[in-house]
């Protein structure tokens, strides 16, 4: 099967046939001033061609790509469940005996407007269960077996999408809805129109088996069609079209996802301010992501971009948690061309408690992965372990050129207005 169609390609093999040409002929031709000066204009013509070629552009969705600098060439730092907040003090013997390693579970993160407004995030992490009757997770386990109030909570009764940690044992998140979250941040990007296109990483999960089994809730897997669409469908109930940046934005004609994106690149950064994408966490091999490209191979018609593997007609984005040793340079080269990247500045609580809290952080961002994904966002995170970490750029800025695929005339303080973000 032939390569599709190329123009800058084809350009520059042009150039070369009529320079050749150009250059077989020109012995043949008496050099006078007006014939060196058609010469000249001859070599010139197919120059301006190739550039002009170059710099075409394309509009979709009232999403652009040309010369200018494109939405994947800047990177951001994102924070690992964003709507997580600790369980109060009263539930904590209880979670002790259901979760190990509970104290992985000792965090807190604000609102997602605060971490918007006054922690320069510019990606979210939720995680989502499905709740297609409602009020399947109103009662946790939890609260039974620590004989606390098991009145069922009114905000989780009504049917949908519910965002929660562990369901029964970590379910205290800062919007418990995925609509409210979504809200949430679309009213944010409604207030600041022309900030950084914000990526949702959206994490696939269900309850667990043992949970279920002594009275919790029981598992309801995601793969399945109608709950997938379902999810599509609460997205666009929040954000309209031209709030999305989508696979179907992407794609080109008879070519993949995946080629698309490699071919001819993310939209222009200018075109994509005030968008949000989605991104799945779940990995490639995995029955969700089967079920989500069912029939849909280059997620025609979908809103989440999968975490796929380079090959796949679907791979436009990585997660790949890993920036120090070799990995580094693997997320370099998938960055270099061309897909968007997921990765991680630290392990929580391993990196606080080990001997270098900095280095997978300092790798993180050399990675050029466009996302830095975090636990600990701002200084005093970290303090309950004695240590002074936070995963922040210079001046507290909330997007930067990336070290790896920006281009040369790119400029921190031109990417977001200055006024976005209050430290």
């Amino acid at each position: 099967m032939s390569s599709p169609y190329n123009p800058l390609k084809f350009c520059l093999y042009f150039l070369c046939v009529v320079v050749a040409a150009v250059l077989l002929i020109s012995p043949l031709v008496a050099m006078s001033p007006m014939s060196s000066l058609a010469l000249k204009a001859a070599l010139l013509l197919p120059l301006v061609s190739a550039a002009s070629c170059s710099n075409e552009s394309y509009t979709h969705n009232g999403l652009t790509w040309s010369r200018g600098i494109r939405m994947n060439q800047v990177q951001v730092v994102g924070t690992h469940n964003s709507y997580h907040r600790e369980a109060p003090l009263e539930e904590h013997p209880t979670q002790a005996k259901m979760l190990p390693n509970v104290q992985n579970y000792y965090y807190s993160h604000p609102s997602l407007d605060i971490q918007l407004n006054y922690q320069s995030i510019r990606n979210l992490e939720l995680d989502i269960f499905a709740d297609p009757e409602g009020g399947h997770y109103a009662t946790p386990l939890i609260r039974k077996l620590a004989n606390l109030s098991t009145t069922p909570d009114p905000d989780l009764l009504a049917p949908g999408i519910k965002v929660l940690h562990v369901a029964d044992a970590d379910y205290h998140p800062t919007c418990k809805t995925f609509i409210g979250c979504l809200s949430i941040v679309k009213k944010w990007s409604q207030a600041h129109p022309d900030h950084v296109p914000i990526p949702f990483m959206i994490e696939f999960k269900t309850s667990e088996a043992a949970f279920a089994a002594i009275g919790g809730a029981s598992q309801i897997p995601w793969n399945d069609t109608a709950l997938l669409k379902g999810l599509d469908d609460e997205i666009r109930s929040v954000f309209a079209p031209g709030d999305l940046v989508t696979p179907d934005d992407i794609r080109r004609g008879n070519l993949t996802l995946e080629q698309s994106v490699l071919q001819y690149g993310w939209p222009d950064l200018e075109s994509a301010r005030g968008r949000v994408l989605f991104l799945m966490d779940n990995g490639p091999v995995n029955p969700i992501r089967d079920s989500y490209t069912e029939g849909r191979p280059n997620l025609e018609g979908r809103i989440l971009f999968t975490n796929s593997a380079p090959g796949n007609s679907d791979c436009a984005f990585q997660k790949l948690n890993d920036p120090t040793g070799t990995e580094q340079a693997n997320i370099q080269a998938q960055v270099k061309a061309g897909y968007w990247v997921r990765t991680r500045a630290d392990i929580p609580l391993d990196t606080l408690l080990s001997n270098d809290t900095t280095g997978m952080r300092e790798d993180a961002f050399s990675s050029g992965a466009q996302i830095v994904s975090t636990d600990f966002q701002a200084y005093g995170m970290s303090s309950r372990w004695n240590v002074d970490y936070a995963v922040r750029f210079e001046g507290g800025a909330a997007v930067r050129c990336n070290p790896i695929n920006g281009p040369a005339n790119c400029a921190n303080e031109a990417l977001e207005p200055v006024s976005y973000v209050r430290n």
